[in-house]
């Protein structure tokens, strides 16, 4: 039977990406686990390859998260944290905080990374005011019970001057670090041109950037997303993927699903997949997937550091 374009570009990229997988974890000695803690770029943060993303559906401060309800949802995120998910991300869009707050209660804080970000552009949340990224900061470490933020992003740029428009902004979130009120600082993109911008700019420690095989959901074909990405390697930076399930489009295709992990593991320059969990079966058929992918490219058995 023939392949079409598609199909054979798809083949090739995820045979691509497990000979780069194979190399890379070969060299690192890297385990074969989805919860393995690995470097967030040169920021200091050590993340679990997989993280819990609050965002799905997000926006007003809702989500498919917080619209489960408080119970349902803080019981995902306890799962969650069970299986071995060390990495939350949220928002101030999402409104999530307090949920996450509570499912962690308790738990070591060192063992946790928070990621969250400040709303700067119109609509989003309900209020028209967009207060500094240190008022929304001391709001966030209240809404979370913790003193410090472990990332912190400006949300959802999309403009290729962002670094200009934002500068005020970013001064401030430097002016955090510095005093360790939050541990990096960076950016989410939701635009090619933004994304080359954060990748030029040295005050982004981290990057939030949506990549998959297929150029579902994304800010530009995986052809021109990855070298932009692997800039980022190179000089230090983390990067986050996002919408490796194309924000839930291959949530009905195994070989999607499959191919999409491999893929963007094999890349050599994304740190850490968000996924935006729904379901308990949605965390173990996605570290299932991980862990498969990881397996077939690296012999080592074990986990080479406890994500516990």
């Amino acid at each position: 039977m023939s392949m079409n374009r598609r199909e054979f570009l798809t083949t090739a990229i995820a045979s691509a990406g497990a000979a780069v997988m194979a190399e890379r974890l070969g060299a690192a000695g890297a385990s074969p686990d989805p919860y393995e803690l690995v470097p967030l770029g040169k920021t200091g943060l050590k993340v679990t390859r997989v993280g819990f993303g609050t965002g799905m559906r997000g926006g007003g401060r809702q989500t498919n998260l917080t619209r489960m309800g408080m119970e349902k949802a803080t019981a995902l995120l306890k799962f969650g944290y069970e299986r071995g998910i060390r990495l939350f991300d949220m928002a101030d869009m999402y409104g999530t905080h307090p949920f996450v707050a509570a499912a962690l209660k308790g738990l070591p804080r060192e063992k946790l990374v928070y990621v969250s970000k400040i709303w700067v552009r119109p609509g989003g949340i309900p209020e028209k005011e967009r207060p500094d990224a240190d008022v929304l900061v001391d709001r966030f470490r209240k809404e979370l019970d913790t003193d410090y933020i472990d990332l912190l992003l400006i949300h959802c740029m999309t403009d290729a001057d962002w670094t200009d428009k934002q500068k005020r902004q970013m001064d401030i979130m430097a002016n955090l670090k510095a005093k360790g009120i939050i541990k990096a600082h960076g950016v989410s993109v939701h635009s090619l041109a933004a994304l080359k911008a954060a990748a030029e700019s040295p005050w982004v420690d981290s990057v939030h950037a949506r990549i998959n095989p297929y150029g579902v959901a994304m800010d530009g074909k995986p052809e021109d997303v990855v070298p932009v990405l692997k800039k980022f390697r190179e000089a230090g930076k983390g990067v986050v993927g996002m919408k490796i399930i194309g924000e839930g489009r291959f949530r009905d295709s195994d070989q999607q699903r499959d191919e999409s992990v491999k893929y963007v593991l094999g890349l050599g320059c994304v740190d850490t997949l968000i996924i935006g969990f729904e379901k308990t079966e949605e965390i173990v058929d996605f570290e299932n997937r991980v862990r498969k992918a990881l397996a077939a490219a690296s012999p080592v058995p074990a986990r080479s550091e406890a994500a516990a």
